[in-house]
């Protein structure tokens, strides 16, 4: 069995700060891309941001320059720093996966996300 957990979510007033965390576990072989998205309610889920094994990022463009994602390869971890939120941002953020597993079997796995919710 392989898994995602996030944790980190929570309420804050715009302008504030949060930062997620996703915790891959099981038997993995060998993580791949690590991302986070998000769907805000009625909308379809958005890429916010996505991490290679060696570190190269894309972001979406609206959060660019507020968002960093990074991750621990020893730690199979991929974080998210949020900063300058607005009421916008509100939504469940999903972290995302793409890796092989010790049978090597490539896979691609979401976590059950993690509500993050912003005050104007």
């Amino acid at each position: 069995q392989v898994q995602l957990v996030e944790s980190g979510g929570g309420l804050v007033q715009a302008g504030g700060s949060l930062s997620l965390t996703c915790a891959a576990s099981g038997s993995i072989f060998r993580l791949d891309d690590m991302g986070w998205f998000r769907q805000a309610p009625g909308q379809q889920r958005d890429l916010v941001a996505v991490i290679t094994r060696g570190g190269s990022t894309n972001y979406a463009d609206s959060v660019k320059g507020r968002f960093t994602i990074s991750r621990d390869n020893a730690k199979d971890t991929v974080y998210l720093q949020m900063n300058g939120l607005k009421p916008e941002d509100a939504a469940v953020f999903y972290c995302n996966a793409k890796l092989i597993t010790t049978s090597l079997r490539r896979l691609e796995l979401w976590g059950r996300g993690t509500l993050v919710s912003v005050s104007s």
